[in-house]
């Protein structure tokens, strides 16, 4: 999440910069040159920085890092957005007040603080994501041959991301599971 272990990872060859952080004049053309790119995870950081203390547990200390974490990914999204540096979206199960079933948070909060419009935050977290880890000819989108994940939903979330919290039906390889 530093800038220094951004820059040692970047030069070494990693795909992804999971979470982000605060990024220095050449984090940009690092990633480019590296070909990598940056999965966001903007919920674990969020409690820290905006829950009020008596609620998240966490002391002035914990609060001000994270809030200065989260202005750097912040920050680190937007550099990368701007220099056509490919962003998808994670999660980092077992921080506090993140789970496995908050995955529709990151799309939401995406949305709210970087301004992405709710389409591009669903390609980011499915077509885009199965890309990134290389299995975009199995799963991301529903295509013929491809496996049959997906959700019904009784809203679009098009209109509003936080109906994904609750879908009405799960399919997994085609078959339904919920």
């Amino acid at each position: 999440e530093g800038p220094e272990g951004i820059k040692i990872a970047l030069e070494n060859g990693v795909d992804t910069i999971e979470h982000g952080g605060k990024p220095t004049d050449n984090t940009a053309s690092l990633f480019k040159e590296k070909g990598a790119a940056l999965v966001a995870t903007l919920s674990p950081a969020l409690p820290y920085s905006i829950m009020d203390p008596s609620i998240s547990h966490v002391d002035e200390i914990g609060q001000i890092n994270g809030k200065a974490l989260f202005e750097h990914m912040l920050e680190c999204i937007k550099i990368c957005r701007a220099n056509g540096i490919p962003v998808g979206l994670g999660t980092d199960v077992g921080c506090p007040y993140t789970t496995h079933y908050d995955m529709w948070r990151e799309l939401y909060w995406y949305h709210k603080f970087i301004g992405v419009s709710t389409n591009e935050c669903i390609y980011s977290a499915t077509c885009l994501n199965a890309k990134l880890i290389g299995i975009d000819n199995e799963v991301g989108t529903i295509e013929k041959g491809k496996s049959a994940d997906f959700i019904i939903l009784t809203k679009n979330p098009l209109d509003d991301l936080t109906v994904l919290r609750n879908p009405d039906c799960v399919y997994f390889r085609g078959s339904k599971v919920i």
